[in-house]
């Protein structure tokens, strides 16, 4: 550990020491880095900030960008704890916030991604939202970079509403306050438990998201712009598998929804509501009455056949008309993709989201 306040694995700083940390895990960022540790000397935040950065086994000038910031955020009053992986292989990203959670002292951490860019007012509005919410991650809206990339899915972040952000946590999109606007109490982040540490592949934010809200906490937003989100080919999302998101999100929705109802249809009866179905464990899959969908040919068809059983009959489900088929729905449309169409469809059925369907695609 090069210059870290503390050992790796000591005990966490107790909360309500006056300081609030931002957690900056970095792997080869040279790239970005520069802009991102700016926008830490520029915030307006006038309470007690300390930057803790762990440099997990870059090989690229992050280190010596980090001891360049050093300095200049210290001769402006915000000290620097920098811990560092010194092998040569990256020990992850779970491990990299972990270390930087466990060097640091703040009451309060806001995480940041080092190819991210914060507002000047993040820590301050995040930090106002969090003391009136204890038990919560507080996110915020964000502007995409590049402007035009995954438009969807930055309407969908920046749009939820507030009873959104906890009725479409089972979205292939993922958390419904993404991780680099990610704002909480040192105290309730070691309640839910640290970061995931299996390293590539392993969604660390969606296991640490999913944890939180079973253990009850709350998602809050702050509705300002208040982080830049870079979208690159290098970005760690992109080696997390989407089967095993699939299957991580499957389980979450038999856990905290399937469990508690006694049937259910799936709305859509193609390829993603087939493959939900194959998904869910024996004893749900009994749960599912129906598929229902708008298209003709999948509803003349009549029921859907479930060739992979070892049922003796097979099990047959029918495939009905939406209009005609009985809620709680499982939904596997996609938002915002039909212009309209499947919102206004959903609309007609004076259903409530949370309660009669959630989605999950």
């Amino acid at each position: 550990m090069a210059e870290a306040g503390r050992a790796a694995g000591s005990p966490p700083a107790g909360p309500g020491c006056g300081v609030q940390s931002v957690i900056v895990p970095v792997h080869n960022s040279e790239c970005w880095l520069d802009e991102c540790l700016k926008s830490v000397w520029e915030q307006d935040f006038k309470q007690t900030m300390e930057l803790s950065v762990f440099n997990d086994a870059s090989k690229d000038s992050s280190a010596e960008i980090i001891a360049k910031w050093k300095i200049k955020l210290e001769d402006a009053g915000v000290p620097v704890i920098i811990g560092s992986n010194n092998s040569s292989q990256p020990r992850g990203v779970g491990f990299a916030k972990n270390q930087a959670v466990i060097q640091s002292s703040g009451a309060y951490l806001c995480f940041l991604d080092s190819d991210d860019v914060m507002m000047p007012q993040r820590v301050r509005l995040q930090y106002e939202a969090a003391i009136q919410h204890p038990n919560s991650i507080v996110g915020c809206q964000v502007r995409r970079e590049p402007p035009m990339s995954t438009e969807r899915y930055t309407r969908w972040i920046n749009n939820l509403t507030e009873e959104q952000l906890l009725t479409q946590v089972f979205t292939s999109h993922g958390p419904t306050v993404i991780m680099p606007t990610w704002f909480c109490s040192r105290e309730w982040f070691y309640r839910v438990g640290e970061f995931d540490e299996g390293g590539k592949g392993v969604p660390e934010d969606l296991l640490f998201f999913y944890k939180h809200i079973q253990k009850g906490g709350e998602i809050v937003r702050v509705n300002h712009c208040l982080l830049l989100y870079r979208y690159h080919p290098q970005a760690a999302t992109h080696s997390v598998l989407e089967e095993t998101i699939w299957n991580h999100r499957v389980r979450f929705l038999e856990d905290r929804v399937l469990s508690s109802w006694t049937s259910f249809t799936i709305w859509n009866a193609g390829k993603q509501g087939k493959k939900l179905y194959r998904s869910l464990s024996p004893a749900n899959r009994k749960k599912v009455t129906a598929f229902c969908d708008v298209d003709e040919k999948k509803i003349t068809r009549g029921f859907y056949t479930f060739e992979e059983s070892e049922e003796r009959p097979k099990p047959k489900i029918p495939i009905c008309h939406f209009r005609e088929a009985t809620p709680p729905f499982v939904i596997c449309v996609k938002l915002d993709l039909t212009g309209g169409a499947f919102e206004t469809n959903l609309n007609m059925l004076n259903l409530k989201e949370g309660v009669d369907y959630y989605h999950f695609n």
